[in-house]
């Protein structure tokens, strides 16, 4: 089939790389005319695993184009996905104006029936706003179909190539045919695609992040618990896990989740049932505990330091929101960051792919190291705020002789206590036993 992306973003890159890869032709548009030339000259613009080799057989076979002229973009096409951004506003809104512009000038170039797709996440009734705003512009046959994205940085080429299910929302059976094609592939394995109306599939999407952004919340209060009660965070986790009605993922506490999607999400969807009058009380108290999870690590911090952190000087591994990825949208680490540099201490820090990013945010107001070793000499502390896994099984002997002090504040719980107890260090993480200081009270 010939699809056309619009917006080469996270969303889109993915969607029209993992599209190419089944033999269908491709052609991407944005209007970042820097970006689009990157592209076309094979630098990829994003750092996801298993990506670029995607990426670079497809242009080099002609399946994955790039252009910054949308006319150009919809010339032959039969399906066009909208993966646009769709920022927060201050009320917790999704900002449509990206989605709707385009929307509005698709309908001043279609000449034959295509389906466009809202792969983006978009509140309840988009798609009817979509559809309104190219009739306005044209009145021949086409659809618009809420097809939302469940990809996970880190692996979402897997959950695109692999995906646990596809989740399509259209009453149209043309549609229905026409995509039912494009994504057997994808699905031969037998996980379902699950049809729809368009309300339905697209808040869908919203409920999913919504759910699993609570099921983090409540481990982070549960770890809260534990550390005033002397229980283990993961004896409890491991014990609830276990309940196929729960399950294992997403059970795991920490400083909180960010990125693009859960936060956004879920202040999105607390705005959707405002406007339909009802309190959904619980995740305004979701996003609540989550913005205080973000600086729980540094409470911590204070204490050990007896509220005196000028003059410290703290290593960071880790500035991600998370491992394998560079994303560092709402990324727990810059809030402890902030908050350590406006107690007048120092930071070096460390990512294998978040570096650059994070220097547009701060820029020499910390230094950045080459290796995590290089990050910690001479630091009165490290902190661990992402999960990569190069850090799960370091050289402790040199960090002790790295480190001004032997002491550790892991806000992913990557060490193991009693290993930490056995090398020496003072070591706090979250919810579960501290090593050489007092149980908190």
């Amino acid at each position: 089939m010939k699809i056309t992306v619009v917006g080469t973003g996270y969303v889109g890159l993915v969607t029209g790389t993992c599209l190419a890869e089944t033999g269908n032709h491709v052609c991407c548009v944005d209007i970042d005319e820097r970006k689009v030339n990157k592209l076309r000259n094979g630098q990829i613009t994003i750092y996801e695993p298993g990506l670029e080799k995607l990426f670079e057989r497809n242009l080099k076979e002609e399946r994955l184009s790039f252009t910054t002229d949308l006319k150009e973009g919809l010339e032959d096409s039969e399906i066009v996905f909208l993966a646009l951004p769709t920022p927060p506003g201050e009320d917790g809104s999704a900002d449509l104006k990206y989605v709707l512009g385009v929307a509005d000038h698709i309908g001043k170039l279609l000449k034959d029936y295509k389906i466009i797709i809202d792969k983006s996440t978009v509140p309840v009734g988009t798609a009817e706003k979509v559809h309104a705003a190219i009739a306005k512009n044209y009145n021949g046959e086409f659809d618009v179909v809420s097809n939302p994205e469940f990809l996970r940085e880190g692996v979402a080429v897997e959950d695109f190539m692999k995906p646990d299910r596809i989740v399509i929302g259209t009453t149209s059976e043309r549609a229905k045919v026409l995509l039912t094609e494009l994504y057997g592939p994808y699905v031969r394995q037998g996980n379902p695609i699950i049809f729809m109306d368009e309300r339905s599939a697209e808040l869908t999407k919203y409920a999913a992040n919504a759910f699993l952004a609570t099921k983090i919340s409540f481990m982070n209060e549960i770890a809260q618990m534990c550390e005033r009660l002397g229980a283990d965070v993961d004896m409890v986790r491991k014990g609830i896990g276990s309940d196929e009605r729960i399950g294992k993922r997403f059970l795991f506490p920490g400083i909180g989740y960010g990125g693009s999607c859960f936060p956004k999400d879920v202040k999105a969807l607390v705005y959707s049932a405002k406007e339909v009058a009802y309190d959904f009380a619980i995740l305004d108290a979701v996003t609540e505990v989550n913005e205080r999870q973000k600086i729980h690590l540094v409470s911590k911090i204070r204490r050990y330091f007896n509220n005196d952190l000028a003059g410290k000087k703290f290593a960071v591994w880790g500035l991600a929101f998370k491992p394998n990825t560079d994303d560092i949208r709402e990324a727990p680490s810059l809030e402890i960051i902030s908050a350590l540099l406006e107690s007048g201490a120092s930071v070096c820090a460390f990512d294998p792919e978040a570096v650059n990013n994070v220097k547009q945010i701060f820029g020499d107001r910390i230094n950045f190291a080459e290796t995590q070793y290089d990050c910690i000499e001479n630091a009165d502390a490290l902190i661990v705020a992402t999960e990569w896994n190069e850090f799960r099984t370091p050289d402790f002997d040199k960090i002790l002789s790295l480190l001004k002090d032997p002491v550790i504040f892991d806000g992913r719980n990557v060490f193991d206590v009693q290993v930490m107890e056995k090398k020496g260090f003072h070591y706090e993480s979250i919810g579960r036993s501290s090593v050489n200081q007092p149980k908190f009270v």
